[in-house]
């Protein structure tokens, strides 16, 4: 039995209610909403005019001038993620081994906003077109886990997962294992999306998977309400420095909580719906609490995936109570999608991220917006919403799934 111990020492946060890891957790407990009109492009044609959009980002007062011409939004929100969390975790780089530090990083879409702009710039011109030598590079989706590697001269093991919006768990799940297998001491993990451009905010309408509560956006993601119509899309980044326990301790390092359990599986049912009865998420968690060597009562807070869908929140219930019981007295539930949006693949970070600080404040964020319980969600579930909740968390648990029938699970216990 592997006994190696993977530990958070780091933290980075990116996000449509904060740009800080301090700030988006006090707007968190605060019950604050990052929606509003789209203000990138002009939405007055689309079905869904609203997004939670990034407040008071400039890249260009943290990155430099070749970064930010060489990448697309997407991988300047990881660089800005990343370098909060490296310098969080007290990391000296240059005295560690470059081959001991590797990135896996998440994004589901890749460069959506630097495909749009080649795109169009080239269909206009109409002498001599051609296209920009940093199209491939800025659209790549594996493109930000290069660019941080090179920015620190990280050499350990450095890619990219996809797996639609289990992404981020999906990268922290492998950055975990490849610890305890012994294949490298630290990882730059988490994820990050750019997703509010014409083609994707008109992708996602056209399935009918948004919200078009134009006319009042703070209170258009509603996980679980009776009204929900559809996911509020969001944008930015999460990152997380996990490290080998030895070594974290041997530095001194200060340490967040502990990665104890992850774990993934497939629907094999739809190309974009959940499986009704949860039967793929249920035994994700199953997975998740067993590698973790923890029974399902001994989980405090769980952190939904919950995007306020009609069909999905539901489907999501069926496997929590497939997993915890109809009515667990133990377990607080939240939707933080209700504050931030949908960050796509870069959701599970920033859910992880509050997973983490619940433990560490002894403090559960809510749900917002939801005025009406949907019927169907069985008495006994506890799900918290209005406002944040004191409480001590010993082990949270952070759910997310994908397109394609993903469902990614990561499980977090204080140190």
């Amino acid at each position: 039995m592997n006994h190696t111990r993977v530990v958070v020492t780091g933290l980075g946060a990116l996000t449509p209610i904060g740009n800080t890891v301090d700030a988006f957790w006090q707007s968190a407990i605060r019950g604050t909403s990052g929606a509003a009109r789209i203000t990138r492009f002009d939405p007055t044609l689309f079905r869904t005019q609203i997004a939670c959009e990034l407040k008071d980002f400039t890249p260009e007062k943290h990155l430099d001038r070749n970064e930010i011409k060489r990448s697309d939004p997407y991988t300047q929100y990881a660089l800005y993620a990343a370098a909060e969390a490296l310098a969080d975790s007290g990391l000296e780089l240059s005295q560690i081994d470059p081959f001991d530090i590797g990135v896996i990083w998440g994004c589901g879409q890749g460069g959506m906003q630097s495909f749009e702009d080649e795109v169009k710039a080239y269909t206009q011109q109409n002498f001599n077109p051609r296209f920009s030598p940093f199209f491939v590079p800025r659209l790549l989706v594996n493109m930000a886990s290069g660019m941080i590697s090179l920015k620190y001269g990280l050499m350990g093991i450095t890619y990219t997962t996809v797996s639609a919006c289990a992404t981020s768990n999906t990268s922290i799940m492998d950055a975990y294992n490849y610890i305890k297998w012994g294949k490298g001491k630290i990882f730059v993990t988490g994820g990050s999306e750019a997703p509010i451009t014409e083609a994707s905010i008109g992708g996602f309408a056209a399935m009918k998977a948004m919200s078009t509560r134009n006319d009042d956006p703070t209170a258009a993601s509603r996980p679980f309400d009776t009204d929900r119509d559809g996911f509020v899309m969001g944008e930015g980044a999460g990152a997380l420095i996990l490290e080998e326990y030895e070594h974290a301790k041997k530095r001194g390092a200060k340490i967040y909580a502990e990665v104890v359990g992850a774990s993934m599986t497939a629907d094999a049912y739809h190309m974009t719906a959940t499986h009704p009865e949860g039967l793929g998420a249920t035994k994700a968690m199953h997975l998740a609490l067993e590698e973790a060597g923890l029974r399902p009562d001994q989980v405090d807070y769980l952190n939904m995936h919950a995007t306020s869908t009609p069909v999905g929140d539901l489907s999501e219930i069926k496997a929590v109570t497939n997993v915890f019981g109809e009515a667990p007295d133990h377990l607080l539930i939240s939707a933080t999608k209700s504050m931030t949006g949908h960050l796509l693949g870069a959701a599970g970070a920033i859910e992880a991220i509050l997973c983490i600080k619940a433990i560490q404040e002894s403090v559960v964020p809510p749900t917002i917006n939801t005025q009406q319980l949907d019927p169907a969600i069985p008495t006994g579930v506890q799900i918290l919403t209005g406002e944040a909740r004191e409480m001590p968390v010993n082990v949270a648990m952070s759910n997310t799934f994908g397109f394609g029938g993903h469902n990614a699970i990561a499980v977090f216990k204080k140190v």
